[in-house]
């Protein structure tokens, strides 16, 4: 069996106005996190699979377990593919003063 890693990404798009909805979130999102996802952004999580037999289990799993209310997307891209994604940021400003210099105000 040759092993050619794969990355399942799932991108959902959830009600959240009921307490109902809110529930069905709640349990999608841990069944994510207990399968073995990372999230990447909210709302969005990946996962490494071995091969193409695995990551179609893993997107079987999610049909199984997807809300009823709600849209959930899934894509398989390989590592290599994955890896070609390029993170793009911003500057991060904190008003936390991270310094060893002592602020006295009087």
């Amino acid at each position: 069996m040759s092993y050619r890693y794969m990355r399942v990404i799932v991108f959902f798009d959830l009600p959240t106005l009921t307490l109902q909805d809110k529930r069905e979130y709640s349990k999608f999102r841990k069944y994510l996190v207990k399968s073995g996802f990372i999230m990447l952004q909210e709302s969005v999580y990946c996962k490494l699979a071995l091969n193409s037999t695995v990551s179609d289990a893993i997107m079987q799993g999610i049909r199984n377990n997807k809300p009823l209310n709600g849209i959930v997307q899934m894509l398989v891209l390989t590592e290599k593919q994955f890896s070609k994604m390029e993170m793009i940021t911003g500057d991060y400003k904190s008003n936390v003063l991270d310094t060893s210099e002592r602020l006295v105000i009087l």
